[in-house]
């Protein structure tokens, strides 16, 4: 099983949105995370990378000012 860490905007250890995430579903501008113990966390933002094999994803978030 493959449990990732995801990060807001950039892969620093006080950037961290959750852990343990099993599932990334990414719909209508927000990226929606699934931990193990299926507690979900919306990001409004985009996906920008995910790295897999070492278990970290980072989420770019939409900045609210226009």
């Amino acid at each position: 099983m493959c449990l990732s860490t995801i990060y807001k905007n950039q892969k620093t250890p006080e950037n961290i949105a959750m852990k343990n995430v099993m599932q990334i579903d990414c719909k209508d501008g927000m990226v929606i995370l699934t931990d193990l113990m299926e507690r979900q966390m919306a990001i409004e933002g985009d996906l920008v990378m995910a790295n897999l094999v070492d278990g970290y994803a980072v989420v770019r978030e939409r900045s609210t000012l226009q």
